[in-house]
């Protein structure tokens, strides 16, 4: 078996879109994948984040907000950055990475409600699963 391809997904914070794109892609893409999330301003995992994902099966309770410092020098096959903010402050991997750029809503940023703020994890939640398995059937074996 090759080995699995390496894939960094950079938000802001790691908290919620980055965090539910690396539980994800390690869902979907099962053992064809090693994914690792990491953040440009690192706080902490949210619960509505925690909450969202634990809708359809997926536990990333375990996971941990991490500092894009963690994984410099690092090598990558793919770096995705999922918000603008990431995008323009990602530090720079080899040339040869390929980087790729979702935007999405950041669903930290909503106010409201528990009931509107989860709401808006479980929409962008299911946007990063669309894409992501749009990533995944492209780098089908």
């Amino acid at each position: 078996m090759s080995e699995p391809t390496r894939v960094l997904i950079l938000c802001t914070g790691n908290s919620a879109r980055s965090q539910m794109a690396e539980g994800l892609l390690r869902h979907d893409g099962g053992a064809r994948f090693e994914v690792f999330s990491a953040g440009t301003q690192p706080s902490r995992v949210r619960a509505e984040a925690i909450a969202a994902m634990r809708e359809i099966g997926i536990d990333i309770s375990a996971q941990r907000s991490k500092s894009v410092d963690e994984f410099v020098g690092q090598p990558f096959d793919y770096v995705i950055t999922v918000c603008d903010h990431a995008r323009e402050h990602c530090p720079v991997f080899p040339a040869a990475t390929p980087r790729l750029h979702w935007s999405f809503d950041d669903p930290a940023a909503i106010a409201g409600d528990e009931a509107v703020r989860l709401a808006v994890f479980r929409r962008v939640r299911d946007e990063l699963r669309a894409r992501l398995r749009d990533f995944i059937a492209a780098r089908a074996d």
